[in-house]
């Protein structure tokens, strides 16, 4: 698939526009982010690695706290950690005031390893099992959503103390994303639809240990369009009023020349208007947004390994599909830049290392002289590519660098070939 706009694409001052917030380009014509030389430091952490401007992650989680509260001060932001399960990604986002979505035991480990504040943590899930719901349970988790009726029966069994619980429903709504992506709509295996939603409500309010706070809901990701999100706060009425609405997230963020998402504040713009309208004036409303919190902040970088003139070129790096899933699972599209050869350039096909045909990371992006040790960098990979990272063909997970004010740190090391045996069983 070749850029939408080819002309946009061999421009720098484009590029720079999907790398973080003051990236630029030097006198010597090399991509400098968070302070730093992109070439430098691939040199310094090796490559694959993962990047992240972490000034500019912490001002996007502030911004969308502050957007947020400016407009309905019963509010709070809490980050969707799937998309970037990171200890350090979680402190940084606890100081700037988020609360942390978890999504099962490990990232909930994870978060409370990072020093978050139990009660700030919110758990998901379409099938906890019994161990993860004890695990939040005794951690003082504060908001568990519940998903189905066997959430309630667990957690009836195990819960001394009162639990504040919220009801995921399916607020039946279409969206024009990825297939995978779409979560609202009827069919879908998250939350229950009416009237399952309200008899798990009417079983909650007759609960001695089960708090009910409201209800939860989310209509997918990468969404682009504000209608809607207007139309699921509405959808929320049938439900009745409560204390809490949880809105979920799935602001969509911008990953090519083409994309045009809304900005954080229209989306949000969008959802008090419908919460003023349809929703009790002094309930405290909840978002979850994941990808767009941390989508725009990161980078990966790779080195270049071959280039296979032909039709199409053919330029391999040292990377591919174990260190970015979004591609082949979602076709996702990406851009990229040599380094220190920024905008330009004619029209090649990025692919990875790995042993399948479909590990392609990006076709038609516009490279100038691509040549065996060039670093690559790749733009708007802060969100998902850490989290389904993967040892296909035996690929070590690459390291995560957090980079602020000049000054790089390894906050994620890099995974060694001794540390994919550590699980393996040796016969005596």
């Amino acid at each position: 698939m070749v850029s939408l706009q080819p002309d946009f694409a061999t421009t720098a001052d484009a590029l720079l526009g999907l790398f973080p917030d003051g990236s630029y380009v030097d006198d010597s014509g090399e991509l400098v982010v968070a302070g730093l030389r992109v070439s430098e430091l691939a040199e310094t952490f090796g490559t694959p690695a993962y990047v992240v401007d972490e000034d500019a992650l912490v001002r996007q989680a502030t911004g969308m706290r502050t957007a947020f509260t400016d407009r309905w001060p019963n509010s709070r932001v809490v980050f969707a950690s799937k998309a970037f399960p990171c200890t350090a990604a979680y402190r940084a986002l606890a100081r700037a005031g988020l609360g942390i979505d978890v999504a099962g035991g490990g990232e909930l480990t994870a978060a409370l390893s990072a020093g978050v504040d139990p009660a700030e943590l919110v758990l998901h899930g379409n099938a906890k099992t019994l161990e993860e719901l004890n695990l939040a349970v005794d951690a003082g988790v504060g908001i568990v959503v519940i998903d189905n009726f066997d959430d309630i029966d667990r957690l009836e069994r195990i819960v001394r103390h009162e639990q504040r619980v919220l009801v995921r429903v399916v607020p039946d709504i279409h969206v024009e994303t990825h297939e995978a992506f779409a979560t609202g709509q009827m069919g879908s295996k998250f939350g229950l639809a009416s009237p399952e939603a309200e008899r798990a409500i009417s079983v909650l309010r007759h609960s001695d240990r089960l708090h009910l706070a409201g209800v939860h809901m989310h209509i997918g990701s990468q969404i682009c369009d504000l209608k809607p999100f207007a139309a699921a706060v509405e959808a929320l009425v049938r439900f009745g009023e409560f204390d809490v609405y949880d809105l979920g997230g799935g602001l969509g963020v911008r990953y090519t020349y083409s994309d045009d998402p809304p900005s954080f504040e229209q989306w949000v713009g969008t959802l008090v208007e419908a919460a003023r309208e349809f929703l009790p004036a002094a309930a405290q409303l909840i978002i979850e947004p994941g990808r767009s919190v941390v989508a725009g902040s990161g980078i990966t970088l790779y080195r270049i390994v071959s280039v296979k003139p032909g039709s199409p070129t053919f330029v391999a790096v040292d990377g591919g599909m174990a260190d970015n899933m979004e591609v082949a699972l979602y076709d996702q599209r990406y851009e990229a830049t040599i380094a220190n050869r920024v905008g330009g350039g004619s029209f090649v096909n990025i692919v990875g290392r790995h042993c399948e045909s479909g590990d392609r990371l990006i076709n038609g992006v516009a490279l100038r002289d691509p040549v065996v040790d060039d670093v690559l960098a790749v733009p708007s990979t802060g969100a998902y590519c850490f989290a389904l990272a993967n040892n296909y063909n035996g690929a070590r997970r690459p390291p995560v660098v957090f980079c602020r004010g000049g000054v790089a740190r390894v906050v994620v090391r890099r995974e060694t070939y001794d540390d994919m045996l550590l699980r393996d069983v040796f016969d005596s």
